[in-house]
């Protein structure tokens, strides 16, 4: 094996280093966020809730705070982590080195383009993984630490949904995908990274969408208007000649939901990463 092969991972972690070292920033600034909000806020809110003699008073210091809605906030930063993925895959990752020459070079140095994609997009996964996964754990042990603190924020809400579960992971691992995949279509820096931030901008539109009907709901019938408990997810109601009826999600299906979406954006990403094989194939040859 040739040294150019045997130091391409090294060459990889060092031109990279700067996105990767920011990577590791942005997942401890949002983790020490979590932390600070849990070990520092939650307990004040608390003891300011605590005190209150009057209910006006109460909803005065709870909003002071502003818990909950900072928590909406960190969790709608950490669903949309992909869309960083997906410009820096398109861009930096990919896309610059086919503008610049780079990574023609490379190829004749040893270095089939094949193994130079998967060492790129190897080394690329693990760090959108680890930093994905652990964005997730911390965010869970948050939101269910102090779940009664966050009364405007719920389960089923766009972004909270993908906080709280392995889309962030499998949404990262896609958005990498796509990104390698415009860049190698494009040989355009600007243009991989913006083709890749709408193509996934697009997925997650959809799937958010039409996320209510990726797992059978559960439909609800009566004379009266149903009594449905705080945390469903409504997705129809009304009334008919039949009486009121309610279509919705209960809690219990957060992980079907999770599942079934992750499968997808799992399958999305690796159609993705077979087509970006096939385009550089074509391409180096």
């Amino acid at each position: 094996m040739s040294a150019a092969v045997q130091g391409l991972p090294r060459t990889v972690l060092r031109l990279h280093r700067t996105a990767l070292l920011l990577w590791a920033a942005v997942v401890a600034g949002l983790i020490g966020w979590l932390v600070y909000l849990n070990e520092v806020t939650a307990p004040a809110t608390r003891r300011a809730v605590q005190a209150c003699a009057h209910a006006d008073v109460c909803i005065d210091a709870f909003d002071s705070f502003d818990y909950g809605n900072t928590v909406g906030w960190v969790g709608t930063l950490i669903c949309y982590t992909f869309l960083a993925v997906a410009v820096f895959a398109g861009g930096a990752l990919v896309g610059r080195e086919l503008e610049s020459g780079t990574a023609r070079l490379a190829w004749t140095q040893g270095v089939t383009p094949v193994r130079w994609l998967t060492t790129k997009l190897a080394l690329s996964a693990v760090a959108v993984a680890a930093g994905g996964l652990a964005l997730v754990l911390v965010f869970r042990w948050s939101w269910s630490a102090n779940e009664d603190l966050i009364p405007i924020t719920n389960w089923y809400q766009s972004d909270i949904i993908v906080a709280r579960g392995p889309l962030t992971v499998a949404y990262g691992l896609c958005a990498l995908a796509v990104g390698a995949l415009a860049a190698l279509l494009l040989r355009r820096t600007l243009a991989g990274l913006g083709a890749a931030f709408a193509a996934m901008w697009l997925l997650n539109f959809l799937l958010t969408r039409y996320r209510a009907d990726l797992w059978p709901a559960v439909t609800r019938t009566s004379p009266s208007e149903p009594d449905l408990a705080y945390d469903v997810w409504r997705v129809n109601w009304g009334r008919n000649a039949d009486g009121y009826f309610a279509v919705y999600h209960p809690a219990s299906h957060f992980w079907a939901l999770q599942w079934v979406e992750t499968g997808i954006v799992l399958a999305v990403a690796a159609l993705t990463t077979a087509a970006a094989y096939a385009v550089l194939r074509r391409r180096a040859a």
